[in-house]
């Protein structure tokens, strides 16, 4: 058949041989390889994987280099066209990284159907050199790996007539890496694959050092004993026939592997998963970052036992299998981190330049923190005085470019009240767009600042609502006010600011006359769809039945409220309720999320200035 790839030579498919599991794409060279293939086949191949029970060890011993799969598609479009939709984001990404031209041989395992379903797909479009799916026992016992066993063979077998290279056991035994036990201070990543910039962000938001046992990371394998590697004996007694024949290191090598291999820490797809609670509560372990796949149901079970039962803080994070989500990725586990005990007083603030030197220079001069709190809809400041009292405050549109309505939102609060930027002690940056504000000293996450905020506006507050135009967050505050838990929507538009905002332009009605209007409802509309491009549909083909303007408004009101109350489920939120953010000046929203959640739910005079608020208060309190 052609070699999809060009310039590859031509070549003719070997035939496949039944079998339970899936083969590997050969070829045959009895008419005589080119040049190019002899070079290809001396070439030292590698072998891209995706999951913890391919056997890394094995095909080491042959010289192949192994390299975990951990790629994150920009684009579905590919495996989308070959695939079905409902394919989960990993399955996804996986087949586009199985597309690229540099990936030449891929082994998978049968873990789940995602895997089978990607095996089958890439297997029609012949689009790799070497292709193996190895059918993995879910169970654990003598049967099991005995069939595991001979599963290893296989692979071993075929490995060997492409690459054409032998089984050296010392080979395989130097590729163990013996696990070792932690007891330092540490973030455990658990659960589903772990994506680049999963991997990427966690290791950058925390101040502590991050181990990874995803079901990709944490593959640790037993240390094989010291007289594998000894020279082969014969397969008998001494008293035998000398003409005996000997075991092979290879067959000694896969006695002892395939069972050490299946019985390593089980990922959820194994029936037996009762190790898995050894993960949690291990010395030094200070908190659990949870990792779904969106729309895989294994991992989603085991975070919510975990979350009841775990004695360190849980943090849930879900991927799709792109890199798309990466800003709120980065804000849920920077605030994460700011929540563990020891952070915030720790390493939450590092003084600015101009306080080191105004510190040496100056010590009676007038202190002034600013805070700035830089959202999608709006950019807000806040100046506070050495007694925590306001000296100024500025909101302004964010607009188009974050970094412009920052420097607005400075300009202005300085020139209400009356100062220069060098009058400035600390500058304190909060927001989704906090990393891109210029010359300020430090930047802490919204979640932390509202809390701060919040508490200050309203002592009494045990869960905060913040919606804002980008995404939505449910905050649980202790009696001190610190954060004790918090949930944020996923990268979805739905329950946003940003959701109201276009249902009004829909409506073609200005945003403050759009909030008043759904406080004038007579009949209830239900907007069945959650979904922001949706639920448009379903306002448009109301318009068209004449429905009441103020009715529909009404309708998406409660389908915020709605999706609120199931966050708030999920933290176990309880009153009393502060309601932070913009979306606390729209009255209609506010009574209906009272009502979802059969409780009051509270607003103040500030609560769009909380986060800036509180990055100040903040900021302050480090200073004294």
């Amino acid at each position: 058949m052609e070699e999809p790839r060009t310039p590859a030579p031509r070549r003719t498919k070997a035939a496949v041989a039944p079998s339970r599991s899936r083969d590997v794409h050969t070829y045959d060279f009895s008419a005589g390889p080119t040049n190019a293939e002899v070079q290809a086949r001396q070439q030292r191949t590698v072998i891209h994987y995706p999951c913890k029970y391919v056997p890394v060890e094995l095909l080491r011993g042959f010289g192949a280099t192994l390299v975990p799969v951990d790629f994150e598609a920009e684009s579905f479009e590919d495996a989308d066209r070959l695939a079905h939709p409902n394919l989960c984001g990993y399955g996804k990404s996986l087949i586009a990284y199985a597309l690229k031209p540099e990936v030449r041989c891929l082994v998978l395992t049968s873990c789940c159907d995602v895997m089978r379903r990607a095996y089958d797909v890439l297997a029609a479009q012949g689009c790799l050199d070497f292709l193996w799916l190895v059918d993995l026992p879910h169970l654990l016992g003598p049967a099991e790996d005995a069939r595991f066993r001979e599963e290893l063979e296989r692979l071993a077998d075929a490995w060997a007539a492409f690459s054409g290279e032998a089984f050296d056991v010392g080979r395989a035994i130097a590729a163990f890496s013996p696990k070792v036990p932690r007891s330092d201070e540490r973030v455990t990543l658990l659960g589903a694959h772990g994506p680049k910039s999963l991997l990427t962000a966690t290791e950058e938001a925390f101040e502590v050092p991050v181990e990874n046992l995803t079901c990709t990371g944490g593959r640790f394998v037993a240390s094989p004993p010291p007289d594998l590697g000894r020279a082969p004996q014969r397969a008998c007694h001494l008293e035998c026939d000398a003409s005996a024949p000997e075991t092979s290191a290879r067959e000694r090598f896969l006695d002892w592997y395939a069972p050490a291999l299946l019985h390593q820490m089980p990922c959820l797809r194994m029936a037996d998963v009762r190790a898995r609670e050894t993960q949690v509560g291990t010395p030094g372990q200070t908190g659990i970052v949870y990792h779904t796949m969106k729309f895989c149901d294994y991992y989603g079970f085991e975070y919510l036992q975990l979350a009841a039962e775990s004695p360190v803080p849980v943090l849930k994070v879900e991927t799709d299998g792109t890199a798309q989500s990466a800003g709120q990725l980065r804000t849920r586990l920077k605030a994460f981190d700011e929540t563990l005990a020891g952070n915030v007083e720790t390493h939450l603030f590092k003084r600015g330049k101009r306080a080191d030197n105004e510190a040496e220079t100056d010590v009676e001069k007038a202190v002034y923190v600013l805070g700035v709190d830089s959202g999608s809809t709006s950019t807000d400041a806040v100046i506070l005085d050495a007694d925590g009292q306001r000296v100024a405050s500025a909101i302004v549109p964010t607009g188009s470019k974050a970094t412009e309505s920052a420097r607005k939102a400075i300009d202005t609060v300085l020139g209400d009240a009356g100062l220069e930027r060098e009058d400035i002690t600390l500058a304190v940056a909060t927001g989704y767009g906090r990393e891109g504000i210029p010359d300020m000293d430090t930047s802490i996450t919204e979640i932390t600042c509202h809390a701060r905020g919040a508490h200050e506006l309203a002592p009494e507050v045990r869960t905060i609502i913040d919606i804002g135009g980008q995404d939505s967050k449910v905050i649980v505050l202790d009696d001190a006010g610190n954060v004790a838990n918090f949930v944020m929507n996923d990268k979805c538009a739905a329950g946003t600011g940003r959701f109201l905002e276009m249902m009004a332009r829909t409506l073609e009605m200005p945003l403050d006359q759009f909030c008043a209007a759904g406080l004038q409802w007579k009949k209830d509309v239900k907007i069945s769809s959650m979904c922001t491009v949706f639920a448009e549909s379903e306002v448009v083909s109301l318009v068209a039945d004449d429905t009441p303007v103020a009715d529909i408004i009404h309708g998406l009101d409660n389908s915020v409220a709605s999706k609120i109350k199931s966050l708030a489920k999920r933290v176990k939120a309880t009153g009393p309720y502060l309601m932070t953010g913009g979306v606390a000046n729209n009255e209609g929203v506010v009574t209906a999320l009272g009502e979802a959640l059969g409780a009051d739910v509270a607003t103040h005079e500030d609560s769009q200035l909380c986060g800036a608020l509180g990055a100040a208060l903040l900021g302050l309190e480090s200073l004294r």
